[in-house]
């Protein structure tokens, strides 16, 4: 009956891998492994203490109408706009002003309208693996075509090489993720550069101008002093996607933006064009108390210290054990490899010692799994035991 009633595009998009594999993990394994007491739980970004009072305030106070307008219609409120544009000069090297930024529900949102906007169906988006996991399907959902290629294995940089030779006539967008999810990498601006003359490269030999989406969730978590640095700052053409969901720890509020460089040529004639787009895919702007909200909380400063000593904590004691892995330089990630090679197997031994973690097929990765710091540094501590005991069953 299913297959009568149910569009052929929405089954091909469930099946989109890893999305599917997902899919899979929240409506089966997940609930029951995270019901079990004493688990400890380090799979997904999500906050594990309650959330802080100066945020809780925020939105009380945004909650309270200042006038008959404050809960009608909103596009991307003026106030709100700015806010963003101010904290966003300070991450990124570019004078952007408030009508450059796009206020979205979430990151999700922005890079569908990023692709939405720049592309037709047909066109081809390249991308590193590990990808994030989401990035298949959002770019299926647009009607493109998804071209994979790989990351540099031992530094996690971009293989220019292998985007240069994914690019075809096709091509429309190489989308870019940094700070990496998962791998924590930092791109250096120097890596940003050779990308931005390769595509200059391939507009000369296709004729047809190749943009980057820059997603930026975690461009604000960066460890050890490390650089970021944003593609829009060499490449004019960067649309660039943020989420607020990293920082404040709140994914279920969903607040983000859409980005466009001031250097991005015609930039006002894509202005009218986004606000079309977020119409027309279902009114896709944040609610009106997040958007009051949001002068308030980019006040809310992210504790990068307290992250940073909980990646150390778990790099050195994972290291301790006999893991192999590198120390992330930006996220809230880790992305050890698998003891066992099948980094299944691994997370089911994992769930087996009450700690839960995403495997290496969720990001397209086989071997390698994904451990979350958004735990408490006593959450951490208390599995870091528990990684040992399952070390010592494979090890």
């Amino acid at each position: 009956m299913a297959d009568e009633t149910i569009s052929r595009r929405v089954r091909d998009l469930a099946r989109s891998s890893p999305f599917d594999v997902l899919l899979g993990f929240f409506a089966h394994e997940y609930p029951e492994r995270r019901a079990r007491p004493g688990v400890l739980d380090l799979t997904f970004g999500n906050p594990h203490d309650p959330a802080p009072a100066e945020y809780v305030e925020a939105l009380r106070a945004s909650a309270v109408p200042r006038d008959e307008h404050w809960f009608g219609y909103k596009v991307s409120e003026p106030a709100a706009r700015a806010a963003a544009a101010e904290s966003l000069r300070d991450v990124v090297d570019l004078p952007f002003e408030p009508d450059d930024v796009h206020l979205t529900t979430g990151g999700f949102t922005a890079l569908a309208l990023a692709l939405k906007l720049v592309c037709d169906p047909g066109d081809e988006v390249v991308y590193s693996v590990p990808p994030w996991f989401a990035y298949e399907v959002i770019v299926r959902e647009a009607g493109l075509v998804p071209v994979k290629v790989p990351v540099s294995p031992e530094t996690f940089d971009l293989d220019l090489g292998a985007i240069a030779d994914a690019i075809t006539p096709r091509t429309r967008v190489v989308l870019v993720n940094t700070p990496n999810n998962p791998t924590g990498r930092v791109y250096p601006l120097d890596e940003l550069r050779r990308l931005a003359t390769l595509l200059d490269e391939a507009l000369a030999r296709n004729g047809r101008r190749v943009f980057v989406v820059s997603d930026e969730p975690y461009h604000r978590i960066v460890y050890d002093g490390t650089e970021f640095h944003s593609p829009a700052e060499v490449y004019p053409w960067t649309l660039l996607a943020y989420s607020y969901g990293k920082t404040l720890l709140a994914p279920g509020q969903r607040i983000g933006y859409l980005a466009v460089p001031p250097t991005l040529p015609g930039r006002e004639d894509l202005r009218p064009a986004i606000e079309a787009l977020q119409i027309a895919i279902g009114y896709a702007f944040p609610n009106a108390v997040l958007q009051h909200a949001l002068p308030l909380l980019e006040r809310i400063p992210f504790d990068v210290a307290l992250y940073q000593r909980k990646r150390d904590l778990m790099v050195s004691g994972l290291r301790d054990i006999g893991y192999d892995l590198h120390s992330p330089e930006g996220t809230f990630y880790l992305f050890p490899r698998s003891p066992d090679p099948d980094d299944r197997a691994f997370e089911t031994l994992l769930a087996d010692h009450d700690v839960l973690v995403l495997g290496g097929k969720y990001f397209e990765t086989p071997g390698r799994f994904r451990i979350s710091l958004t735990a408490s540094l006593e959450t951490l501590e208390a599995s870091l035991p528990r990684f040992a005991a399952a070390f010592g069953v494979v090890g």
